[in-house]
């Protein structure tokens, strides 16, 4: 009796068609019928007989298929095994990052990373800062490039840049003539802002307006970049981001930097405080040349 008799009888029994069973076996049916008489001859009972519905068990044969999926399934986990001593599995290293920011920063630690641990498999994901945090907490990402997400007490937070924000305009626009525009300038226009998919953000552009004195009622909510961009040139809009959302402007729309005090966000490196990965610690322990690296790239 080998191995193959005992697969090839599981899949006529579980599919009950030896046409069906010999088509996801990839061998002909004539060649699966003798291979099932082979084996019942081996075992000295029928195991499997024709009817009107079909190919079904025997009693012998439905007393045979728990002990050969039962003998299938520890020669995998007996292979599996084997699979793991031979080719030991690789350390994994989960970083998220804020959507858009992994043009700057994801070639840069993954580099640091490969140098010191050419053996670690690294997963990538990328989403709104908020859902990072919670990804944080729940230990499915181990560092995260995010903003300074508030009431998340587990987590530990490592400031890597202060962003500025700038004013984003159609190109077209009467304020795209001025260098830099002021807080008042704003005043009137149809005011596109984020919505509570960036709430630090939207904390930061809320309070520079009420810090400037001006009482902007915004029109419309991104809930993403693409979206705010499309806004902005749909509607002939002004809009306050991060400067890193330069790095994507369409041909329609440009920035100009804002005059006077500039309004900045944090981004940072978040982890959760009881995460003890030593790939977590050699990130940190580069982390200053991880800054430095960002910095020259945008010179």
């Amino acid at each position: 009796m080998e191995l193959r008799h005992l697969r090839y009888f599981v899949a006529v029994a579980e599919a009950e068609s030896l046409t069906a069973a010999a088509r996801k076996l990839h061998t002909s049916q004539p060649s699966l019928s003798r291979q099932i008489r082979d084996l019942e001859v081996e075992v000295g009972a029928q195991l499997l007989r024709r009817s009107a519905r079909g190919i079904e068990l025997t009693p012998a044969g439905r007393a045979f298929l728990d002990h050969a999926r039962s003998v299938l399934s520890q020669v995998e986990a007996a292979a599996e095994g084997a699979r793991r001593v031979a080719h030991p599995a690789k350390p994994c290293f989960a970083m998220g990052f804020l959507t858009g920011h992994e043009l700057r920063w994801m070639p840069e630690a993954l580099q640091i990373l490969h140098d010191e641990l050419p053996n670690i498999d690294v997963m990538i994901s990328s989403q709104y800062s908020p859902q990072l945090a919670s990804a944080l907490v729940k230990g499915t990402v181990d560092a995260a490039f995010l903003r300074r997400e508030q009431e998340v007490p587990d987590l530990v937070f490592h400031l890597l840049v202060k962003e500025p924000l700038v004013a984003v305009l159609p190109r077209d626009h009467r304020l795209a003539a001025f260098k830099a525009i002021r807080p008042g300038d704003l005043a009137g226009e149809t005011f596109v802002t984020v919505s509570d998919t960036a709430p630090v953000l939207r904390v930061v552009i809320d309070n520079y307006l009420k810090q400037s004195g001006i009482n902007i009622s915004p029109a419309h909510e991104a809930d993403h970049l693409a979206m705010g961009m499309s806004l902005i040139a749909s509607t002939r809009g002004v809009g306050l981001l991060p400067a890193y959302a330069q790095n994507f402007l369409p041909r329609s729309v440009t920035s100009r930097p804002l005059k006077g005090a500039t309004p900045t966000i944090d981004l940072v490196l978040g982890y959760k405080k009881s995460n003890q990965s030593p790939i977590l610690k050699l990130l940190l322990s580069r982390l200053d040349e991880l800054v430095a690296r960002a910095s020259n790239k945008t010179r």
